[in-house]
């Protein structure tokens, strides 16, 4: 929420905080050198402050400097600033830098001290509570897309300009269920930087009776606070949906609260001063670092291929976004905090010793200033090695620990909204990084401006709708029309703007096949000769047509057809290891969901409302009860067989009930989010056929549906189970893992795609089929199209191949699950240029 957690003085006397026995006498912290008569380090700092508080670290772990008459001591080393805002909190409030904050913030929960301060806090707190917060992340998602819709391709985005009105909005909506007009936006944003400057001037004069002189800094200072009122009161008026809800909104809560010390309601005058400080703290650091994220992911497109790509593994197309759904991305969380670690916000925040403190080996007097700045502390060389290299990857090892990461401060006074804060840059980055591809205008790369905060100014970028093909010079115009994030993930690339990763041009290419609807000159590789279990399989398929009519998914005149399919060679070919059971369940498991896929080519696919009667009830089935779909609770068995419904649903019951059995919390949890995931395409497509959104839809829309539509990621599940163990944690936490089966799950995909071709176009439904998509969107031939789908599909493979060689060399206890999914492709090819599944017959159109 916001990085300015610092607090005004207190209403209680202090109190000694604890110190341990000393071996060796305190000592007076070194001066630092290069002051100047009369104006001491002020020039210095002025001049270059980040740089000049990252080089006092050299000298101490506390450093005194001085700012003309005034003495300050710097506070260098990461654990002596936690020991500073943790245990010496009582004893050292905050300082000269915050005193001036309270003009605007008043005495609200940013300002206030002691007893004061926590029941104020404890107050706000329910607002921010984790059962808050996925009302809020689904706000900070509308909001995001809201906005995002209104940018147009070829638009050049002020980037901070852009990300401060978005994060405006969201406090506004989310907090406060408020909508503020345009000119309170406006005016809002242009009074930032002149309370921003104030405060930093004011900090710094000699004698506070200075900030009441009519000088222009102090004027416009006045001016911007009383904007930020202004506001403010537009916001807090109770005229919204949830304001009459108990708590509903955060001056609702406020309104219904007792102050403990008077035992009387809060006045309007502390709704307001509690709203000022969510406005002021809770929009500009956000801001700012959601434009930092977006610049570091233009000079890393590597970095973005892997968080689009974990962002499609995790939170798919078409699935809101729940706390549980953010949980789950993990590198998308690495690269956050790398760049909450590279551009914090704060460039620095004072506290006041009241008395003599000891801290670390130094002897701090009484009135003694404490400076400390987060963004050097945050790239001290002696903490995070190469300290200015944007590097995500350091994260995953843990960083270099909690008391070296304050970006949020550390105790009593640790900022309240950090949940909010990380749920708002992680929502907000996906909804954009989605939609939009931005590429850096040329000499418009963000730069850093210091004031109390880091900001970052200069940024524009031109839109190009994701999806949407950036030429490139060694490029033909038609056939390199598609390229996947996934496949774009190579560590170590740096391209900058126009060049960016060949991320998410539309994840399109494919291997020749022997029935390939359109003929391409080049020969076709022999398909892979089935296991030698002819019997076996025979028998699973006899087995699985009893099943079927059994459970009455067909008739027995359907089975005819269906039997031609022979999808117990596509799982004899995919899991060769796979027998008794095991065997049976796979087969079951691929007829079933071919059976449900056929479905959606009727009235449901183009029904929503039909569409969503038929999955909710399946997905319901993956948890212990229908209320919650989010994978928050355990998903156990199934429970006890529906005893009514539709024959679908009674044998996914089934289905379930089998693959469950035996396996471990965690695989069921997996399994369980990955077949949701599956299902919820089929809803999903059908309201872009109701809405005829469908030939409007690009190819990232197209992919990012098909990918978890494909059921590729369960079937890769099933692997553990034919294994009869998990893969190895570790191995599943690699995010070289993530796009290895993103990889599969696109190659698959997209060989179905070039099969079912003639099919699907003879649908009377509109179908997302990726050739058909690219000579839509790209104007290209169909000779062309099926050349790129295809090629596509060769560097899929391609890169699998380097990442399985990569994570067999890192897990050799997992080699049996690496293989398993280079199997399962080379399965889906084999079966699926010979099955008639996909032959076109003269009768008539389905």
């Amino acid at each position: 929420m916001t990085l300015l957690t610092e607090t005004r003085q207190r209403d209680l006397p202090p109190r000694t905080a604890p110190t341990a026995l000393r071996t060796t006498p305190a000592t007076v912290p070194p001066l630092a050198p290069g002051a100047v008569p009369g104006l001491g380090h002020a020039a210095a700092l002025l001049r270059d402050p980040l740089g000049f508080l990252g080089s006092l670290s050299r000298h101490g772990g506390v450093v005194r400097i001085r700012l003309g008459p005034r003495t300050v001591c710097v506070v260098t080393d990461a654990p002596l600033v936690h020991t500073l805002l943790v245990a010496l909190a009582y004893n050292c409030p905050r300082g000269a830098v915050q005193d001036t904050l309270k003009t605007a913030f008043g005495d609200g929960l940013l300002m206030s001290e002691g007893q004061a301060h926590r029941d104020r806090r404890r107050i706000i707190q329910p607002a921010f509570g984790p059962d808050r917060m996925a009302e809020y992340v689904a706000v900070m998602h509308q909001v995001t897309e809201e906005r995002a819709r209104r940018w147009h391709p070829g638009q050049v985005l002020d980037v901070a300009k852009e990300m401060n009105h978005l994060a405006l909005e969201i406090v506004t909506r989310s907090l406060f269920d408020a909508r503020l007009s345009e000119d309170a936006t406006l005016a809002f944003h242009q009074a930032l930087p002149d309370l921003v400057k104030g405060q930093i001037v004011q900090s710094l004069y000699p004698h506070p009776a200075l900030a009441r002189l009519p000088l222009a800094v102090n004027r416009r200072f006045d001016a911007a606070v009383r904007v930020l009122n202004q506001v403010v009161d537009q916001a807090v008026r109770p005229t919204g949906t949830r304001s009459a809800e108990r708590g509903g909104t955060l001056p609702a809560l406020l309104r219904a609260a007792t102050d403990p010390g008077t035992g009387r309601p809060l006045t309007e005058a502390d709704v307001r001063s509690e709203a000022i400080t969510m406005f002021g703290a809770g929009t500009e650091t956000v801001s700012t670092t959601l434009t930092w994220l977006l610049d570091e992911l233009l000079r890393h497109p590597e970095v973005e291929a892997r968080v689009l790509a974990e962002l499609d593994e995790h939170l798919p197309a078409g699935a809101a976004p729940t706390p549980e759904a953010l949980a789950r991305l993990t590198y998308t969380r690495s690269v956050t905090q790398e760049v909450v670690r590279l551009h914090a916000p704060n460039a620095f925040l004072m506290r006041t010793a009241q008395v003599p403190v000891d801290l670390g080996p130094y002897r701090i007097p009484a009135g003694t200033e404490l400076l400390y700045s987060l963004t050097a502390l945050h790239r001290d060389p002696d903490r995070y090695p190469d300290p200015l290299r944007f590097r995500p990857e350091r994260w995953q090892s843990g960083g270099a620990g909690r008391h070296s990461f304050l970006p949020f401060g550390a105790g009593k006074h640790k900022c309240i909204g950090e949940a909010f804060a990380w749920a708002e840059l992680t929502v907000a980055a996906a909804a954009i990084l989605r939609r939009w591809r931005p590429v850096a205008v040329p000499g418009a790369r963000a730069r850093e401006v210091v004031w109390t905060t880091v900001q970052a100014h200069g940024l524009r970028v031109r839109l190009t709708p994701r999806g949407a093909r950036v030429p490139r010079p060694d490029s033909p115009p038609d056939d390199r029309v598609g390229e996947g994030r996934a496949g774009d993930d190579r560590a170590g690339e740096d391209r900058a703007g126009e060049d960016r990763a060949r991320d998410d041009r539309a994840a399109v290419e494919a291997p020749p096949a022997a029935r390939c609807p359109v003929s391409i000159p080049a020969p076709a590789p022999a398909a892979p000769q089935l296991p030698q279990r002819s019997g076996e399989l025979r028998t699973a398929a006899a087995r699985h047509a009893a099943w079927v009519v059994g459970r009455n998914l067909l008739t027995p005149p359907e089975m005819t057809r269906y039997g031609a399919y022979a999808l117990h060679e596509l799982i004899g070919h995919a899991f060769p290891r796979a027998h008794g059971a095991d065997l049976d369940l796979l087969v079951d498991m691929l007829g079933w969901f071919t059976i449900l896929d056929d479905r959606f080519d009727g009235p449901p696919g183009r029904r929503p409302v039909e569409a969503r009667d038929v999955v909710d009830p399946l997905i319901d089935v993956l948890y212990r009860t229908g209320a919650d779909r989010t994978g928050a609770s355990a998903p156990v068995g199934a429970g006890p067989a529906p005893r009514s419904g539709d024959h679908v649903l009674r044998a996914w019951h089934d289905l379930w009930s089998r693959q469950a059995q035996g396996m471990s919390p965690n695989w069921r949890a997996r399994a369980a989010r990955e077949w949701q995931a599956c299902l919820e395409t089929f809803p999903a497509e059908a309201e872009h056929r109701a809405h005829g959104t469908v030939p409007a839809l690009g190819l990232p829309e197209t992919m990012r549906l098909r990918r978890h539509g494909s059921c590729l990621y369960p079937f890769m599940n099933i692997l553990e189970r034919v294994h009869g163990a998990d893969a190895p944690a570790a191995l599943h936490a690699e995010p070289a893992l993530h796009r290895l089966r993103a990889n599969t799950a696109d190659a698959a995909t997209l060989i179905n795609d070039l099969y079912s071709l003639e099919r699907e176009e003879r649908q009377s439904a509109a179908a997302f089929n990726t050739v058909l998509t690219l000579q839509r969107i790209r104007g290209c031939t169909r000779s062309r199209a099926v050349g790129a789908v295809r090629s596509r599909v060769a560097r899929l493979r391609r890169e699998n191949d380097a990442l399985r060689s990569d994570l067999r060399h890192r897990h050799p206890a997992g080699r049996w699950y690496l293989d398993g999914t280079r199997e399962l492709i080379e399965g889906v090819q084999a079966w699926t240029s010979t099955s008639d599944r996909y032959l076109v017959t003269d009768g008539p159109r389905t």
